[in-house]
């Protein structure tokens, strides 16, 4: 086949499978688009079998940090500490939705920072659920505050998104560094979603919560379920400050924590497999090969070509240009292929300074435009759907379209004055 006609197969091929992850034709899962183009890439030769094998290969820290938080969430549902969160974040709002959407908002903000927003969309959105269930409120602002504070929050520290670790790869800066340039633009990134979610969502805010639920204790397996939490978010917060990958020992941890409480409840651990997505890491893997295919057709070269142009513009100049089409690109390839080839576009034009802080920010804070625009928000519906609840890609990009470029223009405005001080 020749050179021309082997590339525009291949880009015909991802572009389709992404539209079609994006449409979903029958409701199909994400997987059943993107798993059958990736697998027809190899047919068809266009991408070398080892290549393929390779691009799954490095995907393994993912997959090892979603099966934790997977074991984590199954396991904190099983055993009711889902049910006790939510009946104490109901009695904290005191009667009022506006006051339970903050509280929402804040133990999203937190567990963001300290666990990643993977693991908000994978342990939080359950107890969301939970919470607005139980106190009878229209669940929409409660769940879209669980996903875009996952991607609000993703860099205020390194371990706050996967997607950090692989655009400054082997250039992380040091903690106190990172804290000094991404500080003051989480600040700013997380209160601008905040207000303009409250703002989006008013009218359903506005009535007062009618369900008071009585208040519940915990039973030891909860106990020590809860205890396992606290405890990967030790293990990811040491495992970063060591500079080691996060999936292995959040995976470890995870088990630690399921085998214990096997033992207290003194049954097997093994049914707990079945709780485990396995059609999510499918996907994570076919996107790792469709991301390969792309860069070994140049697409890294064009990338970096575009950045070193980029990198002429006035600084205030270039770093919007480059957070907001970074931002925009995350939503029509996902920000896991994108942020492989952001990281090496950084590392390969040797950005430094404020753009690189800019596509940092792009990458992290731009899936919040779409429903697909990054894994977290894609596992936040899987999530939502095991409970039979759906949100269109329209409901959300209609959200999405007011809060991403309000919060990105203050993160960026936020990364330009540390700059300039």
């Amino acid at each position: 086949m020749p050179v021309e006609l082997s590339h525009v197969l291949l880009i015909a091929i991802v572009a389709a499978s992404i539209l079609l992850m994006l449409v979903r034709p029958k409701n199909l899962p994400e997987v059943w688009w993107v798993g059958p183009g990736a697998l027809l890439l190899v047919v068809l030769r266009l991408v070398p079998l080892r290549t393929a094998g390779k691009a799954v290969a490095e995907g393994s820290d993912v997959y090892l940090f979603l099966i934790g938080m997977m074991l984590l969430s199954e396991l904190a549902k099983e055993n009711g500490v889902f049910e006790w969160l939510s009946t104490h974040a109901v009695l904290g709002a005191h009667g009022k939705r506006s006051r339970l959407f903050a509280l929402m908002y804040a133990v999203g903000t937190v567990v963001t920072i300290c666990m990643s927003n993977d693991a908000t969309a994978v342990v939080l959105t359950p107890a969301v659920l939970a919470a607005v269930k139980k106190a009878k409120v229209p669940p929409l602002p409660y769940l879209f505050a669980c996903a875009m504070i996952a991607n609000a929050a993703s860099f205020v520290l390194p371990i706050s998104n996967p997607a950090n670790l692989v655009v400054f790869g082997a250039h992380m800066p040091p903690l106190g560094q990172w804290l000094a340039s991404f500080g003051l633009p989480s600040v700013l990134s997380i209160a601008a979603t905040y207000f303009v979610l409250r703002w989006y969502f008013r009218e359903e805010l506005r009535d007062g919560i009618e369900c008071e639920p009585e208040a519940t204790s915990l039973e030891w397996n909860a106990k020590v379920v809860l205890a396992g939490l606290l405890l990967v978010i030790v293990v990811l917060l040491v495992a970063s400050g060591l500079g080691w990958q996060l999936g292995l020992p959040t995976c470890a941890a995870a088990c630690v924590v399921v085998i214990a409480v096997s033992v207290i409840a003194k049954k097997s651990p093994l049914p707990m497999l079945k709780e485990i997505s396995w059609t999510t890491l499918l996907l994570v893997a076919a996107l790792f090969v469709m991301v390969r295919a792309v860069e070994a057709i140049g697409a890294l070269g064009y990338a970096v070509a575009a950045m070193r142009w980029a990198m002429h513009l006035p600084v205030v100049a270039g770093a919007f240009v480059v957070s907001f089409v970074v931002g925009v690109g995350n939503n029509i390839v996902n920000n896991l292929p994108l942020g492989l080839i952001a990281g090496a576009t950084v590392q390969t034009a040797q950005v430094q300074g404020v753009l690189s802080h800019a596509v940092l920010i792009g990458v992290d804070l731009g899936p919040n435009l779409s429903v697909t625009g990054s894994l977290a928000t894609i596992l936040w519906l899987l999530a939502i759907r095991k409970e039979d609840m759906h949100v269109s890609a329209w409901d959300f990009l209609k959200a999405g379209a007011i809060a991403m470029p309000v919060a990105m223009v203050a993160a960026i405005c936020g990364v330009l004055l540390m700059h300039w001080i």
